[in-house]
């Protein structure tokens, strides 16, 4: 079966190749997201996850296609990737020593069937003084993440605990992915057993 990885996040590769899914190919959703305001977290980055799937899909309709979008959630507020060195440092002013969620919205379709869900995951960030911050920004991770912090980086320092899945806050809940790979006959265990035996 052909898998498709319609992102271009290098975490989300690593993640699938750790699950034992080797052979897939990376092409990332290029279009405009549309975004309905007012969205809770959750749907947000469900729908945003579908449209990804949808538009790599239409013209892949072969494929199994899988989708996801990650997003940070405090005070009603959404975090995503920030703009500017100054919008990351507001956004890491924001979760110093308070609790967060992060959620991720995941979609699989293959041929006429499609599923879609999300995993959300609280994060505990310690106090962080200016100087912290100012030099975790100046590493240049925050760029790139949502929340402006990746906890499998340097940003580890920053985060004193989790409730629940942990490769949700990297950006592709894992356990949930492969749930629902099984519902296409996709097996990551048996892939990278197959791999391990060289068959």
């Amino acid at each position: 079966m052909r898998i498709i990885l319609a992102s271009q996040s290098p975490r989300r590769r690593e993640l699938l190749e750790r699950m034992g899914i080797f052979a897939f190919e990376v092409i990332p959703a290029r279009g405009e997201e549309v975004v309905h305001p007012g969205l809770a977290p959750a749907r947000l980055v469900e729908e945003l996850s579908r449209q990804k799937c949808d538009e790599v899909a239409a013209a892949h309709p072969e494929a199994l296609v899988i989708a996801a979008d990650t997003v940070v959630s405090i005070d009603g507020r959404i975090l995503g990737k920030p703009r500017s060195p100054a919008a990351a440092a507001e956004m890491l002013c924001v979760l110093s020593g308070r609790e967060h969620i992060v959620y991720s919205g995941l979609t699989v379709r293959c041929g006429g069937q499609a599923f879609t869900e999300h995993e959300a995951t609280s994060v505990r960030f310690r106090t962080l003084s200016a100087g912290e911050i100012d030099r975790y920004v100046g590493t240049g991770e925050p760029m790139d993440k949502a929340g402006a912090y990746g906890i499998q980086g340097y940003g580890s320092v920053l985060v004193e605990g989790i409730s629940g899945d942990y490769y949700n806050v990297v950006g592709l809940p894992v356990c949930r992915l492969a749930r629902l790979l099984a519902r296409f006959g996709v097996d990551p265990l048996a892939l990278a057993a197959e791999k391990e035996q060289g068959t």
